[in-house]
């Protein structure tokens, strides 16, 4: 049995992507679930913060996509229970080089695919644009988790991602599913923010997940000492919150999620 593909996805830089999919990554293989956590972006810092130095790689993403070698090739085993393919610089090239091949957004489908079986669930951590590796990551998943700050500023990319989705959805990949809007970075002392959270359960309703992540020093501290903030400080109001939207994913991904085109307003 293959397994289900989520994408983390935000075309806009600092949103929480990453501690996003390392987080999740870290509390699903706690349930336990067999997880694989691939870092798309050429920042590099899943890798990092998963406690893997992307200056040392043998293999990366990179050569995986080019079809220079095989997954299995690339895959490193974290001390926190899930697999990793990880990334760094050497990455950025890919957008260049993907252009002039054939099937240029289908690599990712093809490089997972002996992958098959081993996973129970893959998280793809992507680079914040809406670019061919994310174009690549769109066609490999079954769905895609936005996170999200509670800004006004934030809603103003979400319609351009949306459709991005949904040209996907018709185009390439028709299993593709919006799963839903995770708000992060949340902090209740400020107005501002409960206003925004506020407006994003009215206009998406059920599209918005129940889990709120706290702006947390916890969360922020964990990645330069190369481990998630769930194994970081466990105790922490950001770990305790990961946690709950692991559990929150897990109920929803097994009835089925959100269609595509039902992420818009009500």
């Amino acid at each position: 049995m293959s397994a289900r593909v989520y994408a983390v996805v935000n075309q806009k830089g600092g949103v929480g992507k990453t501690t996003t999919a390392v987080n999740l990554a870290a509390a699903l293989a706690r349930v336990p679930r067999r997880v694989l956590l691939l870092d798309l972006d050429p920042q590099g810092n899943a890798t990092m913060g998963c406690g893997v130095d992307k200056r040392a790689l043998e293999r990366s993403i990179y050569p995986v996509l080019l079809g220079i070698c095989r997954a299995h090739e690339a895959l490193v085993a974290t001390e926190f229970g899930f697999d990793l393919i990880p990334a760094n610089r050497e990455l950025a090239a890919a957008e260049v080089e993907l252009v002039g091949l054939e099937g240029r957004e289908n690599r990712l489908v093809r490089a997972l695919r002996p992958l098959a079986g081993e996973h129970d669930l893959v998280l793809i951590d992507c680079p914040p644009s809406l670019s061919m590796l994310t174009l690549n990551a769109l066609c490999a998943a079954d769905g895609v988790i936005i996170p999200m700050q509670c800004e006004y500023y934030a809603l103003e990319g979400l319609s351009d991602l949306v459709n991005t989705v949904r040209t996907v959805q018709a185009n390439f990949n028709p299993r593709l599913q919006a799963l839903g809007l995770l708000r992060v970075m949340f902090d209740a002392r400020i107005t501002l923010s409960q206003q925004v959270s506020e407006q994003l359960a009215e206009h998406f309703g059920d599209k918005v997940f129940g889990a709120l992540i706290p702006r947390n020093v916890r969360l922020a501290e964990a990645p330069s000492h190369g481990m998630p903030g769930l194994v970081f400080d466990p105790a922490s109001r950001g770990a305790k919150a990961y946690a709950a939207f692991a559990e929150e994913f897990l109920a929803r991904i097994e009835r089925g999620g959100l269609a595509a085109g039902s992420v818009g307003r009500k």
